[in-house]
């Protein structure tokens, strides 16, 4: 599959290939429209959702399962630790129109891993085999999997356990390019989802430190994937889809003429007009960490919201120091990266 191909899996077409990635707090309603004013996401998607818990959700006020109807297509990435509760989970996601299924195989945290989720996951292939093969039993929605490289590089193990989740009924496999203990700061290995690529024949999208449109086209060319998924900067600058898609897959999009106030904004009245009171403040807090880089002082904006005790209090101390700043002021994104 080239770089200007249409990502298809399970009958679902994504493009431009560029994926939301799944993280706790942060893509939930508020983000993926923030992200969709700006364009440019192919596929975008839910935090992880207890298999366990899910069948229990409020879709009209559960804050996992908020969403509007602008946002589509959206996967909905399931925490699993065994097979009991899929069948549950997967009648619930299709009672509620989900679009694509991600089993969480990858994630580090030492909370899930205690549960005997995510990472601890590609420790038990036989245990994962079940899992695969339940989930693809009960339902005929694109079935993705999102996993690391491991513990330790170790070439054949990490093979078999690819092939073994395509074997079982994978559609797309997404790649973290990091071994499990690995830090964010560590450089992405996407030399090793090249050879993922090569094992496989279903589409391989690359994840991991893609944060620039070069960032992008370095990874595409090293890992020769089938697309890429985004995590944490599409919370720093939400309009990073926009500006890959319109470089690397030529999307008629214009060049996004960002006013950092308004995108934060945004956000802010997302959160407001549909999430619970209780349920805010949180996910504010969450994002402005995030989306205070983009300010030379960015600290004293996130500092001062992670302080506020309710959601207006944050809400004028992030107005306060907006106003600090040039209130004419808008940040005209360089045109080659």
């Amino acid at each position: 599959m080239g770089p200007h191909k249409v990502l298809h899996f399970g009958g679902l077409e994504v493009w431009p290939p560029l994926l939301l990635a799944p993280m706790a707090g942060l893509t939930h309603s508020a983000l993926r429209t923030t992200i969709l004013q700006f364009g440019g996401v192919g596929l975008l998607s839910t935090e992880m959702l207890s298999a366990s818990r899910l069948p229990a959700e409020s879709q009209r006020c559960s804050p996992y399962l908020l969403r509007t109807g602008e946002e589509r297509p959206l996967s909905h990435q399931l925490l699993v630790t065994g097979e009991q509760h899929l069948p549950a989970a997967l009648a619930r996601l299709h009672a509620i129109g989900a679009d694509a299924v991600d089993l969480n195989l990858g994630c580090p945290a030492p909370q899930v891993r205690k549960i005997g989720g995510g990472a601890l996951l590609m420790e038990q292939p036989q245990l994962v085999r079940r899992i695969v093969t339940q989930a693809r039993q009960r339902t005929s929605l694109p079935l993705s999997a999102k996993i690391r490289l491991g513990e330790r590089l170790d070439r054949d193990k990490l093979r078999n356990f690819c092939l073994l989740l395509e074997g079982e009924g994978i559609d797309l496999l997404i790649v973290h390019a990091r071994l499990r203990g690995e830090p964010f700061i560590r450089k992405p290995r996407w030399d090793w989802v090249a050879q993922v690529k090569q094992w496989l024949h279903i589409p391989v999208v690359a994840n991991g430190s893609i944060d620039s449109v070069a960032s992008a086209r370095a990874c595409l060319q090293i890992s020769g994937a089938d697309g890429l998924m985004i995590g944490r900067q599409a919370a720093s600058t939400p309009w990073i889809f926009a500006l890959i898609a319109r470089e690397l897959y030529h999307l008629p999009l214009p060049h996004p003429l960002i006013s950092l106030p308004a995108v934060y904004q945004h956000f802010v009245q997302a959160l407001a007009e549909r999430f619970p009171p209780e349920r805010r403040l949180g996910r504010l807090k969450e994002f402005t960490h995030h989306f205070a880089r983009n300010y030379p002082f960015g600290h004293h904006l996130a500092s001062s919201v992670q302080a506020s005790t309710t959601f207006a209090d944050a809400r004028k101390r992030a107005t306060s120091f907006f106003l600090t700043q040039d209130p004419e002021a808008a940040v005209l994104l360089p045109e080659k990266p």
